[in-house]
Parts: C-alpha cells; structure tokens; sequence
C-alpha cells in the first residue's frame, strides 16, 4: 500500500474518529478504537462505514 504518510496523518475513522493505521498485510487501514478495518483500493484509502470490516477478535490484524 502506498498511502502517502502526510495522508496517514490526517485521516480518521468515521464513526469514531480515532487514529487509523495500516494492517500488518497493507490491505486496509485499521481504527485503533473501533477495531474496523477500511479497505485500500488502487492506493486509495475507502472511509466509509459501509465498506469497513468488523473482524472477529481472534482474525484482528496488528496494526504496524
């Protein structure tokens, strides 16, 4: 995944608006609250609740 950092940054999750970073597999971007995770698509970050996932404790990713 090459979402530019300064992206990164400044981008939260939308339902709780806590910091968001990328999984360990670069797939998607995790919220450090919530636990959802956004899919990146073609190096496009997709914040948008319908399209999180809500992984099952024990399929979580680590966030790097």
């Amino acid at each position: 995944m090459s979402v530019p950092k300064e992206l990164l940054e400044i981008l939260a999750c939308p339902l709780c608006r806590e910091e968001v970073k990328p999984t360990a597999d670069a797939g998607g971007l995790k919220c450090v609250k919530c636990g959802r995770i956004y899919p990146v698509r073609d190096d496009i970050p997709i914040m948008l609740v319908e399209e999180a996932i809500i992984p099952a404790k024990e399929d979580i990713p680590a966030v790097s």
